[in-house]
C-alpha cells in the first residue's frame, strides 16, 4: 500500500516540483534578462547595485512585492478577487505537464497533448475578466473586457497554426511532432521551413496572448491605468506577473518544438554519429538544444519591446482578424497539399 501510495502520488508530486520551481527561478532571471538587455539597447546600464552584477535585483523585487499589503478594493468581491490570480497562474503552470524536454524528459507524454495545450492556455483569460470584474473598477472592468478579446483573438490563429503542424505531423503527441521534424537535412527538416509564414504567425500571437509590447494593451490601458490588475498589489501582483513571464518562456519553448525541432540537433545528418568527443553530441542532440532554441525565442520577447511602439487596439484586432487568420487558414489547405503530395520528409532518419 505505501509503495503504491509512492508510485501514484509522491513521484508525480516530486516531478512537478521539478518543473515548477525551476520554472519560478527561470522568470525571476528573465526579468533580470529583460532589464539588462534593454538597458544594453537603451545604452545604459541596467540593475547593478544588488548582488554581482545586480543578479539579485529580481529576487529583492519578489521579496518586495511579497511584504507590500494586498488592499481589497470596497464592495470588491473578496472570493473572486483573490481566485482571479490563480485562474490566470495555476494553467500557465499546469500546461508545462505535456512538455517533452527530450525524448525521455516528460512528465506526461500525453497522446492529445496539443488538446490539452489549448485547454490549458486558453483558461488563463478567465483570471483577466474575473480580474477585472471583482475589482469593482470601471477601469478594470474596461482593462479585461478588452484584454480578453484581444487574448481571445490571438488564441485563433495559435490554434489555426497548431493544425498546420497536426496536418504535417499527423499527431496530437508533442514527442511525435519533434521526431516527425527528424532528417539527414537538420534545420531544413523542422517545420519553419514549410511553414514559415505559419512560424511567424504563431509566435507574434503568442506575443499578443501574452500581453507583451507591442500588443500591451494590458498595462498600457489609456496609459492612465494598468487595465484588469490595476487595482492589484503586493503578492497578489506578483502572482499576475509570474503568470505572465511564464506564458511567455511557455510559449518560447512551445514554438522551439513545433517549429525548431524541439531537442534536435540542427547539424543532425550533418556530422557523423561516430565523431568523437563533443563533436558526436552536436549531432545527437538533447534536452540543451531545446532550451538554447527557447533562449533564442524568448530574446526576440525583450527585442520587441525595446524597439517597436504600442498599437492602437483598432491595428491589434485588425491584425488578428483580417490578417493571421485568413492566412493561417490558407496555410491549413497549403499544408494538406504538401502532406498529401509527400512533399516534405516527415521523421526521415528519427
Amino acid at each position: 500500500m505505501a509503495d503504491q501510495l509512492i508510485n501514484q502520488v509522491m513521484w508525480p508530486l516530486i516531478y512537478i516540483l521539478c518543473i515548477v520551481l525551476p520554472l519560478v527561478v527561470a522568470v525571476a532571471m528573465f526579468v533580470y534578462w529583460e532589464r539588462k538587455v534593454i538597458g544594453w539597447m537603451h545604452v545604459r546600464l541596467g540593475p547593478n547595485k544588488i548582488g554581482p552584477g545586480g543578479v539579485l535585483q529580481a529576487f529583492a523585487d519578489v521579496v518586495k512585492l511579497l511584504v507590500k499589503e494586498v488592499i481589497l478594493p470596497t464592495k470588491a468581491n473578496r472570493f473572486l478577487y483573490f481566485m482571479a490570480p490563480l485562474i490566470a497562474l495555476v494553467p500557465a503552470l499546469a500546461a508545462w505537464a505535456v512538455v517533452p524536454f527530450s525524448g525521455k524528459m516528460v512528465l506526461s507524454n500525453a497522446n492529445a497533448g496539443i488538446l490539452y495545450l489549448l485547454a490549458m492556455t486558453s483558461m488563463g483569460v478567465y483570471g483577466i475578466i474575473i480580474a477585472g470584474w471583482a475589482s469593482n473598477s470601471r477601469y478594470a472592468l474596461l482593462g479585461a473586457m478588452r484584454s480578453a478579446a484581444q487574448v481571445i483573438s490571438y488564441e485563433l490563429a495559435m490554434g489555426l497554426c497548431l493544425v498546420c503542424v497536426m496536418v504535417l505531423a499527423g499527431s496530437l503527441n508533442l514527442s511525435d511532432i519533434v521526431n516527425a521534424q527528424a532528417g539527414g537535412k537538420g534545420l531544413f527538416d523542422w517545420f519553419w521551413l514549410p511553414l514559415l509564414p505559419i512560424f511567424v504567425i504563431y509566435f507574434v500571437s503568442g506575443v499578443a496572448e501574452t500581453n507583451r509590447l507591442p500588443f500591451d494593451m494590458a498595462e498600457g490601458e489609456s496609459e492612465i491605468v494598468a487595465g484588469f490588475h490595476v487595482e492589484y498589489s503586493g503578492s497578489a501582483f506578483a502572482i499576475f506577473f509570474l503568470a505572465e513571464y511564464a506564458n511567455m518562456i511557455l510559449v518560447s519553448f512551445l514554438a522551439s518544438i513545433f517549429f525548431l525541432g524541439g531537442w534536435l540537433s540542427p547539424l543532425q545528418g550533418w556530422i557523423h554519429a561516430d565523431a568523437p568527443g563533443w563533436i558526436s553530441w552536436l549531432w545527437t542532440g538533447g534536452a540543451i538544444w531545446l532550451f538554447i532554441k527557447a533562449f533564442v525565442m524568448s530574446f526576440f520577447f525583450l527585442w520587441f519591446r525595446a524597439t517597436f511602439p504600442r498599437y492602437r487596439y483598432d491595428q491589434i484586432m485588425r491584425l488578428g482578424w483580417k490578417v493571421f487568420i485568413p492566412i493561417a487558414i490558407a496555410w491549413v489547405f497549403v499544408a494538406g497539399l504538401l502532406k498529401y503530395y509527400d512533399l516534405v520528409s516527415i521523421g526521415v532518419g528519427a
